[in-house]
């Protein structure tokens, strides 16, 4: 149908001859792997003709949530194999090789995939079961091709959708943003009560030290930093200048390159970190970590712990710094300069050689970069600063400092994307709510949400309560 229009259509004979999906073949070739995942994802398939390739009956209740972080294609399915539920994750490549091709049976990402889909393939030992698509799609290849640069094809199958999201679209946009303040409230509680606790143990210094350098870690390298701060009493004790911390903490996290790294700049900075490590590295060597606890694979230069350690150094020998802190924290500020007045604190002096590198082996730069941004210092404020600052002012029976802390986080701009939020708007706000999340607090109340009902539930929301609690809000 498309080939008879190019004759009167321009626009559609460029489509047809430059786009790569238009011009795919059902015969001679498997699609692109990209294809076979809008496909799963949509589930455009015969549905009632599905069937593993050991013959068992499959019935995909929920096919998964696509994944676009290192793993499986899709995670948190559930399906049904012979009469039998499972849960876990799906697979896709295009023949069974990929499965040790890619890596994926020594990769430990991949140990709860349930089944690995196919394109086609033939019925070989696999540890869990496998299904073809290339004889159940309900429609020819060229048309899903064709339907793949069709904005259906681009958005979210409503199918996916959770069972609160009805109730949560069919709130007045108040009484969402209401509801969306009290959770993010439950977090900002939860999380400044975590630090009490630690402070309990060690003090509310040393509590402080410990959720930063947790929150440098970002998600990949949260307990070896832990384990860093843990160690931070034995590291400043003399009180250390900045090279020295540096060297301190680049030595016992095991990041400190044994060999130079081959470039003027960084061979002469390696070597001052050296010349300080080596005299102290035994002393310190209780506390030292080995290489592979980092996880360094597919970090942003920015987020590498080299980095963060670094920025770390910088504050732990600043014998002001804490004073800084706390009159920012004091001082009233209108809600376009928090962020701004934090990062001037948590920014520091130009470093002369991270300003420059984002790690030891990377290539110099021209254009300085500061060792922390916005989104690092929203994410610091948001789960640490503001956090302390109001559970000590509880602890001190402060109120007024303790409604700083909070009009402060409730006026905080809005935080750096991430996976979990953008799957939560798709699941739970359909995508049309996104105007209520303008500030990093509404996102923090989505998150406990999807932290307190949904990640205790399935991807189709069995035994979830959230639903009908919704429910109740708009009959009040």
């Amino acid at each position: 149908m498309v080939v008879s229009l190019l004759g009167t259509n321009l626009y559609a004979q460029w489509r047809y001859e430059h786009l790569p999906f238009t011009t795919l073949q059902e015969v001679g070739a498997a699609p692109p792997e990209r294809l076979l995942q809008v496909i799963w994802h949509h589930q455009r398939l015969k549905r009632d003709a599905m069937q593993t390739l050991d013959g068992k009956t499959l019935q995909v209740l929920h096919p998964g949530f696509w994944n676009s972080e290192p793993g499986p294609d899709f995670r948190n399915a559930v399906i049904k194999i012979g009469g039998e539920i499972k849960t876990g994750d799906i697979e896709l490549d295009l023949t069974h090789r990929g499965w040790r091709d890619h890596g994926h049976h020594s990769n430990p990402n991949f140990r709860n995939v349930i089944l690995h889909v196919i394109w086609s393939g033939e019925n070989l030992p696999m540890p869990f079961p496998v299904l073809t698509l290339g004889n159940i799609l309900d429609a020819s290849l060229p048309e899903l091709a064709e339907w793949l640069g069709t904005e259906p094809a681009q958005g979210w199958p409503k199918e996916l959708s959770g069972n609160c999201c009805a109730p949560l679209c069919a709130l007045e946009s108040d009484k969402l943003g209401d509801l969306l303040r009290q959770a993010a409230l439950v977090r900002f509680q939860r999380k400044s009560k975590e630090i009490e606790f630690r402070s309990r143990q060690v003090g509310w210094t040393q509590a402080f030290w410990e959720s930063a350098f947790r929150a440098l870690g970002y998600k990949h390298n949260t307990w070896p930093m832990q384990r860093i701060a843990e160690c931070l009493p034995a590291l400043t004790s003399d009180a250390p200048n900045l090279l020295q911390m540096q060297a301190r903490l680049l030595g016992i996290s095991g990041l400190l390159p044994g060999e130079l790294p081959g470039r003027s700049g960084a061979n002469s900075y390696v070597q001052q970190l050296w010349n300080i490590w080596w005299r102290e590295r035994e002393s310190l060597a209780e506390f030292s970590l080995p290489k592979n606890v980092w996880k360094l694979a597919g970090i942003r230069p920015a987020n590498h712990p080299q980095r963060r350690l670094a920025l770390a150094a910088h504050w732990l020998s600043s014998p002001d710094f804490f004073h800084r802190l706390e009159n920012w924290f004091a001082t009233a500020k209108p809600e376009k300069e928090l962020l701004p007045s934090l990062l001037k604190v948590l920014q520091n002096d130009k470093d002369i050689f991270w300003a420059k590198h984002w790690t030891f082996s990377s290539a110099g730069f021209e254009t300085e970069q500061t060792l922390i941004g916005e989104n690092r210092a929203t994410d610091l404020a948001i789960n640490v600063v503001l956090p302390w600052f109001w559970i000590r002012s509880v602890a001190g029976k402060n109120q007024v400092m303790q409604r700083a802390a909070e009009n402060r986080y409730f006026e905080w701009p809005m935080a750096e994307d991430n996976s979990v939020l953008k799957l939560a708007r798709k699941r739970l706000l359909s995508g049309n709510k996104n105007g209520l999340l303008k500030s990093a607090a509404a996102q923090q109340g989505l998150l406990q949400i999807v932290r307190d009902f949904c990640e205790h539930s399935n991807a189709i929301c069995e035994n979830c309560r959230f639903p009908d609690l919704v429910k109740q809000i708009k009959q009040a």
